[in-house]
């Protein structure tokens, strides 16, 4: 298993998600070959798109709730894959799913991701809901142990365990009421680090394009019967600007991290994927006059650091030349 440490940051959520960049290694196609320069501009390009479709959401949430927009937002972005499809011919040719169970499969899980990172955004300050979605990757890490028969030595285990000691800062349970959100962020991370998991290299063998198709079609009947007892439609043209930026800033970072990660190492992508935090931190405070708290800074702290460890020990565990103990 090879763990990115951009996997935390997929459309939307862990928000990804679908939103996802992981299925696709550095190194997965010979039309590529490492460029770490060109990967990390589009992985910038994808850290400020994620960061002004997190923006998008809260404002939208105003009027609507998280799940008619997320409703609308997969309704949006499968209006463009059909646009998309009737223009290029190319693209119906390639029209494929190898897999179909394992689409539908990894799309619901996306699906109720992206549900609860969006009721997440809504609830919680900008900092500490993007803090609690990098958890994925240490998540990742945990589950890979029953799921993909993956053996930990002393080191990762002990990333593993940091990143959980991170996130524990943040959440302070004990300190007071334990806060609903948080729990959605943490059960957001989880459910995208199991369609990672689950779906590993999918987008690679049917390709990014019909990968994105089947997670948006699933998010849509996932999300639509949820929606319908809050369903509203917008009456104010700067909520539907809103929408619009949140469709078109998922699809955009959708596409910069698949091609952040053909283009580039996965390791040197990983710090430059956590940048999120530094433009969502700035843009609650200013925009929303939202300040990190303490806790938040640490906790986020630790569970970047575990994260980035642990991409790093996969980095060095793959290099078929060393024989190096977990």
């Amino acid at each position: 298993m090879r763990l990115d440490a951009g996997a935390a940051t997929a459309d939307g959520f862990a928000m990804a998600a679908p939103d996802i960049a992981p299925d696709v290694a550095p190194t997965s196609s010979p039309r590529y070959a490492i460029d770490n320069a060109r990967g990390a501009v589009w992985m910038l390009l994808s850290v400020v798109t994620a960061s002004v479709m997190t923006l998008g959401v809260r404002w939208a949430a105003v009027e609507l709730d998280s799940r008619v927009i997320v409703a609308l937002r997969s309704i949006g972005g499968l209006g463009l894959c059909l646009i998309a499809l009737a223009l290029a011919p190319r693209l119906r040719r390639e029209l494929r799913f190898s897999a179909p169970w394992l689409h539908i499969w990894r799309g619901a899980l996306l699906g109720c991701s992206t549900q609860l990172g969006f009721y997440t955004i809504v609830n919680l300050p900008l900092a500490t809901s993007t803090v609690l979605f990098f958890s994925a990757g240490i998540f990742t890490a945990l589950l890979a142990i029953p799921l993909q028969g993956e053996r930990i030595g002393p080191r990762r285990g002990g990333a593993i365990i940091a990143g959980f000691a991170g996130v524990l800062i943040v959440m302070r349970p004990g300190a007071e009421a334990l806060d609903i959100a948080m729990l959605a962020a943490i059960a957001s991370s989880v459910l995208f680090a199991l369609a990672l998991l689950s779906s590993r290299g999918l987008a690679t063998h049917d390709g990014a394009f019909n990968a994105y198709i089947s997670s948006a079609v699933m998010t849509a009947l996932v999300s639509i019967p949820l929606a319908a007892p809050v369903w509203d439609i917008p009456d104010t043209g700067w909520v539907w600007g809103a929408l619009g930026v949140i469709v078109l800033a998922s699809l955009v970072r959708n596409i910069a991290d698949i091609q952040a990660y053909r283009w580039a190492e996965a390791a040197v992508m990983a710090p430059l994927s956590y940048l999120r935090l530094v433009f969502i931190a700035a843009a609650g405070y200013f925009v929303f006059d939202e300040r990190p708290d303490i806790y938040t800074l640490v906790g986020g702290g630790v569970i970047i650091g575990a994260a980035l460890y642990i991409a790093q020990r996969e980095r060095l565990l793959a290099r078929p030349a060393k024989a190096q103990k977990r």
